[in-house]
């Protein structure tokens, strides 16, 4: 093939293009972890931190408050009941994993006391933290 020559007919690349569903469903994470941010910096966190990606998970915020270091999983469902049921056990043990992969990249916070929370973003409703919802025994 030489410079001349037009690109071929039946190219085996192909962009994927995401479904609407999933595109609505991206926007709306993004726009409970914004809320979330907003509500933990309200009650004294500094935001270190948003959709920190390991190879072993994602955090979806990292937040302090003096000496506490919060591993923070947000979910938004229909219902906070939705939002609190729908944090599964492989799912914390994905952020136990990736806040240990945190604290490899940022040991300035290894002597930190830390937390597992969860904030729960709903429809209608404040979002709702739940501090320590999991132990990294989990």
């Amino acid at each position: 093939m030489t410079d001349n020559d037009p690109p071929p007919k039946h190219s085996k690349v192909r962009a994927k293009i995401p479904s609407p569903a999933r595109v609505a469903a991206f926007r709306t994470g993004l726009s409970a972890e914004s809320r979330a941010c907003v509500y933990l910096i309200a009650k004294g966190y500094r935001i270190l931190a948003r959709r920190f990606r390991t190879p072993y998970g994602e955090i979806d915020v990292v937040a302090r408050r003096r000496n506490l270091l919060a591993f923070v999983e947000v979910k938004a469902r229909a219902t906070l009941d939705d939002a609190a049921y729908s944090v599964t056990p492989q799912q914390q043990q994905r952020i136990v994993a990736a806040a240990q992969a945190w604290l490899m990249t940022h040991p300035e916070h290894a002597n930190f006391e830390m937390r597992f929370d969860v904030v729960l973003i709903a429809p209608k409703h404040l979002p709702k933290h739940l501090m320590a919802a999991f132990d990294a025994g989990a």
